[in-house]
């Protein structure tokens, strides 16, 4: 099972539709216990099968690299020191132990190391944002900490005792989501105190945002996810590396949101990278033009973006104020057939096809229950069912079917064959323009969003950092 780890709060006073530095995901919590992982004890690690015949820049180095010297199991050095705050390899292991998990535990060997670079660069920005909240006299109460895992173990139906176990099966601990609460609220409330109230969005400006609302009604409209992966031109290749490998991960079962919170370097990491529903005119032109292109469900990347790349995700689209068919709500008669066990699929043609023929026959959905019965099938009533509820394709057949009809069988042996009857269905009313206050927060936060990147930058470029 995808597990997705989220906070229990979200940066409410931050817009989906801009990209910034990621809040702060991690403090360095003195008082906590970690387990301690082991060095490599091997006598020496080789790498002669590498070809390393690319230039080498001047250095005349051999082509043949071999390490020499014995790890001590018992020394457990630091991986990085930020203006004095120890990040342990621990620390690393911990937080990428979640992303393990939101992979269903497999990510191929040799990417791991690469993802572990990653870690420890947003480690690094945690730490410099939970220092600099701290300087400014912003601490997170451990109860409100508290408060918040306990949310978060909610949302896997676990106690907090019972989330904190497995969370160490799993070769993490509570400690890393402890830090990751505290360090988004944090980040959120320093930038309040510092940013915020220096932003101001003028009347004029939200008037003209609804007028072209309106103007662009029945415009295309999507809701897209966003990981976005800072690069200079130094390490951009590398960085272009990283980010397809994430969208490989993702695309073979990965968490999007996942990755979005543990890699994201904007501020919808908190959000699992949704940055809600946008037309892509508001979207960098970069962006906009992939979007437009995509399919509901598709990744899209690695995008070149200004000061890095970007990861789509489309999750869905709709017209501007206008009503979305998949919004209507349906009355639907389900009837299903089941075959006994070892039952092939040979066997079980001819019942699947009289089943077919029978419901091409029916005669609404007054008629379903003696169809049913006749096919010796069961027959339940599903009311309130939303078409964006249901699987993508049935979605489309539902939005098309006439009351009275119901779907071709689908399916399989081992679980069954349905289908569904449409009874009847209450059609979405048409979606209403944001209000002024909405519109006025979205530009406020979108501006916010901006000067916090450049807050982070700062703290980066005065950052005294130490590697090991």
């Amino acid at each position: 099972m995808q597990i997705v780890f989220a906070t229990a709060r979200r940066l409410s006073s931050f817009s989906r539709t801009s990209r910034v530095t990621a809040p702060s995901l991690i403090a360095i919590l003195a008082a906590t216990a970690l387990v301690p992982t082991t060095l490599d004890g091997a006598m020496a690690q080789s790498v002669a099968e590498e070809d390393m015949s690319a230039p080498q820049s001047g250095l005349d180095l051999p082509k043949n690299v071999t390490f020499f010297g014995k790890g001590d199991p018992n020394l457990h050095k630091a991986t990085a020191i930020i203006n004095g705050q120890i990040i342990t390899q621990t620390d690393v292991e911990q937080r990428f132990a979640l992303i393990k998990v939101a992979n269903g535990g497999e990510i191929p060997e040799a990417e791991q190391e690469r993802l572990r670079v990653q870690v420890l660069r947003n480690l690094i920005d945690e730490t410099l944002q939970i220092q600099e909240a701290a300087a400014n006299d912003i601490i997170i109460d451990k109860a409100e900490i508290a408060e918040s895992f306990a949310r978060v173990a909610s949302n896997f139906r676990q106690t907090p005792e019972q989330f904190t176990a497995f969370l160490r099966t799993k070769g993490s601990s509570p400690a890393s989501i402890h830090r990751q609460i505290e360090g988004e609220l944090a980040w959120s409330r320093l930038l309040r105190r510092k940013v915020q109230p220096f932003v101001n969005v003028s009347e004029d400006e939200v008037k003209a945002v609804i007028e072209r609302l309106n103007a662009s009604k029945g415009a295309d409209e999507v809701r897209v996810g966003e990981i976005y992966l800072s690069a200079t031109p130094e390490n951009r290749e590398q960085i272009a590396a990283n980010a397809q490998n994430i969208i490989d991960q993702i695309r073979q079962g990965g968490s999007f949101a996942a990755y979005a919170r543990q890699f994201s370097e904007a501020s919808t990491a908190a959000v699992g990278g949704d940055l809600g529903w946008v037309r892509p005119a508001q979207l960098p032109d970069e962006l906009a033009k992939a979007a437009t292109e995509m399919s509901v469900g598709q990744i899209g990347g690695p995008i070149p973006v200004a000061g890095g790349f970007s990861i789509l995700a489309l999750m869905d689209k709709r017209k501007v104020l206008t009503a979305d068919p998949r919004d209507a709500v349906l009355s639907l008669k389900q009837l299903s057939i089941a075959f006994p066990a070892g039952t092939t699929k040979e066997q079980a043609t001819g019942r699947v096809t009289a089943f077919a023929n029978a419901l091409a026959k029916n005669q609404g959905c007054g008629a379903a229950a003696d169809t049913g019965k006749a096919l010796g099938a069961d027959v339940v009533d599903n009311d309130n069912v939303r078409i964006r509820d249901l699987p993508p394709q049935l979605q489309e057949m539902l939005i098309k079917l006439q009351i009275g009809q119901a779907t071709p069988p689908f399916g399989s042996v081992e679980n069954g064959v349905r289908a569904l009857v449409l009874c009847g269905r209450d059609d979405a009313p048409d979606a209403g323009a944001p209000s002024f206050d909405q519109i006025m927060s979205q530009i406020e936060d979108e501006r916010v969003n901006k000067r916090a990147r450049i807050y982070l930058r700062d703290l980066r470029r005065d950052a005294v950092i130490d590697y090991n």
